[in-house]
């Protein structure tokens, strides 16, 4: 008998088949979300650094409408998505009342902070799969382990001798489900590690473009009360 994973598959029981799969499912699962997010956050990015390039001059000139609309170019970039949001709420509040007597700026803030959760939810999203197959995959290339040790012993019983023919191929299925387990933990472990890192970077950087936001806005607000003043004087 050969040891090959073509061969050592076709004498595999249906249990450790169904293991295996279970963990190839696992494997493939995890590998298709580090994919998708790392995709995802490298657009974002990407969309960050061309709406900065483009929208930068007019931010700083205060021309919101024309932010706004090139904000919405970019939906793929969270940055945008932030500052879009911001800028609408912003100029909603100062055509419309507040019923609980909020200022514009304040509602804005008070935006911005609930909206920075909605976007720190939405880039984690799908971590949650790289997290439980790393705590679970382990366990399932476990219970492989022990239905392959299963295995062995029928084939002791089965054969009414102890020898290495008889519990080589359970032992052989009980040593591939475990290194099958732990093949599927650790990159999706690592997986996890590195987009939490990433993530946790570009959600520092959403904080601080919002406040540089929040502060340019007040700035807006001040230099606009102050204009109403002098009219007011005049």
């Amino acid at each position: 008998m050969t040891f090959s994973f073509s061969e050592m598959w076709h004498t595999m029981g249906v249990p450790a088949k169904i293991v295996g799969a279970f963990l190839l499912t696992m494997g493939l699962t995890s590998l298709t979300v580090f994919i998708e997010r790392l995709l995802t956050l490298r657009r974002s990015r990407a969309a960050a650094r061309q709406f900065a390039a483009d929208a930068g001059e007019n931010l700083h000139a205060g021309l919101i409408e024309s932010v706004t609309a090139e904000a919405a170019k970019y939906p793929a970039g969270h940055l945008p998505r932030m500052v879009q949001s911001a800028l609408t709420t912003y100029m909603e509040a100062r055509k419309s009342a507040d019923a609980t007597g909020l200022p514009p700026l304040e509602r804005t803030r008070r935006h911005v902070d609930r909206h920075l959760e909605q976007l720190g939810a939405d880039m984690r999203r799908g971590l949650s799969v790289l997290a439980s197959v790393g705590s679970v995959a382990p366990f399932v290339g476990l219970l492989g382990t022990v239905v392959g040790i299963i295995s062995a012993f029928q084939g002791i019983a089965s054969t009414g001798s102890g020898g290495l023919s008889s519990v080589s191929a359970g032992i052989s299925e009980a040593l591939v489900e475990t290194a099958l387990g732990l093949a599927v933990a650790i990159p999706a472990v690592l997986s996890f590690n590195y987009l939490s890192t990433q993530i946790a970077n570009d959600e520092l950087a959403l904080g601080t473009s919002a406040g540089e936001l929040i502060d340019m806005l007040e700035g807006l607000s001040e230099a606009d009360a102050k204009d109403v003043r002098r009219e007011r004087v005049a």
